[in-house]
């Protein structure tokens, strides 16, 4: 084979090697993409035209049509809108409020007036009478027992002191501009328990020094065993007339019920946002929307919760007249509170279940709206329409966080100072959206 034939062979052999690795790099690469290139899904939708929210649609009236159509505006205001909500409570009776009368020594009991759990006593009328029985144990006893009394009205007369103090200087803090309100009520109830167990050491001081005058002088007369306040209600009797007790026997038991305490299980994720500065508002669980309660304020009391119900306890105290109680102005005005008509209602009882109304923390000013401008489409979202020039109206998105009466409170929407729609909006999306009369 000459050297020409030779090249000719490598070339050819050359040729044929390339072209088998090329079909072969074909058939593997190649034509498996083809394959998958050709059958590959198309785009499963277009919008040709998307909406904008920027770019809602727009109704545009002839004067006549909106004359006949009545559109009245409101404008859109940022203004402060106390949000509340409605929690149930229950009537108690406030602790000092409830007082055990017992016997002052030992004796036979005489009647006084009529001794009827419910009945209102008054103070000076006795409830009982007390004929002592003493031997000579039982005057040194009666004797040690009237040098307690001293010391316990020197005692209750500087605790009546202090807070008799505490309540002047709240009082003159609030009026300064420095104090809160609820300050100074837990300060006027302090003094009144004050004053009560001052008043209630001097009556049991008194009464032991008239036994032992009389004992001394051998004329000794039944003692008057008298309510510890006036207007209290006797909630429970321990004896009879007739009836020999021991001294410190318990006789009956007393209740003032012209303020009441309101105990209200509030869940712990919502207590941060509850306004503890503003007043509550208690009322019937029954009672109509827009019915104004009788109003309560917070008070410091021992801690207490409900860990299975996931509640803690919150405290307000209220006065509690009947709507002819007279006694209501000389409590109103040792609250500081002037006005005599916001509490005239019913007497609620201890254990009545009642509706407690209580202000939420919310900003200060918010954007609002009028209800009846809002417009909801098929999909839940909410809408108004506002004034883009002469009859002419735009809808606007809202975002509406809750609804206070006639007023819905906005997260987002118009501009303050714009006017919107809020009679005839519903015809309006009527006939943006084809459904129009």
């Amino acid at each position: 084979m000459s050297y020409r034939t030779g090249l000719i062979t490598g070339i050819v052999s050359t040729a044929l090697v390339a072209g088998s690795v090329a079909v072969g790099w074909w058939a593997v690469v190649a034509k498996p993409k083809e394959a998958a290139k050709a059958g590959a899904p198309g785009v499963p939708a277009t919008v040709p035209k998307p909406f904008k929210e920027d770019q809602a649609a727009t109704v545009v009236l002839t004067a006549e049509a909106d004359a006949k159509l009545g559109v009245r505006l409101a404008e859109v205001a940022r203004k402060p809108m106390p949000r509340k909500r409605v929690f149930g409570g229950e009537v108690i009776v406030p602790p000092g409020r409830s007082l055990i009368v017992s016997a002052p020594l030992a004796g036979t009991l005489r009647a006084g007036a009529a001794l009827v759990p419910g009945q209102v006593v008054r103070a000076g009328k006795p409830v009982l009478h007390l004929a002592p029985i003493l031997d000579p144990v039982g005057r040194a006893n009666l004797a040690a027992s009237r040098g307690d009394a001293e010391g316990q009205v020197k005692t209750a007369d500087e605790q009546l002191k202090l807070a008799q103090i505490t309540f002047n200087r709240a009082k003159d803090i609030l009026i300064g501009g420095g104090g809160r309100q609820r300050d100074v009520d837990d300060a006027s109830a302090a003094l009144e328990v004050a004053r009560q167990t001052h008043a209630a050491a001097v009556a049991r001081r008194d009464l032991l020094g008239k036994v032992l005058g009389e004992l001394d002088s051998g004329t000794a007369t039944p003692i008057p065993v008298e309510a510890p306040a006036d207007g209290g209600v006797l909630r429970n009797v321990s004896a009879m007339p007739g009836q020999t007790v021991p001294a410190g026997a318990p006789l009956f038991e007393v209740m003032s019920l012209d303020a009441v305490w309101v105990r209200v299980p509030v869940y712990v994720g919502d207590r941060d946002e509850i306004d503890c500065d503003h007043a509550a508002s208690i009322g019937a669980l029954a009672a109509p929307s827009g019915h104004v309660g009788r109003p309560a304020w917070l008070v410091a009391a021992p801690p207490t919760a409900n860990p299975l119900a996931g509640t803690v306890d919150m405290f307000f105290w209220t006065m509690n007249p009947g709507p002819t109680d007279e006694r209501l102005r000389a409590t109103a005005a040792v609250a500081g509170v002037p006005a005599l008509a916001p509490f005239v209602g019913p007497t609620f009882s201890p254990g009545q279940r009642v509706a407690v109304t209580l202000t939420l923390k919310d900003p200060s000013d918010v954007l609002t709206v009028p209800w009846s401008a809002v417009v909801y489409d098929y999909f839940g979202g909410a809408w108004v329409y506002v004034k883009a020039g002469d009859h002419t109206y735009s809808r606007e998105r809202v975002l509406v966080r809750y609804v206070s009466g006639h007023t819905a409170v906005l997260d987002a929407g118009p501009a303050p100072g714009k006017s919107v729609v809020t009679a005839g909006a519903a015809e309006l999306f009527g006939t943006e959206t084809g459904f129009s009369k």
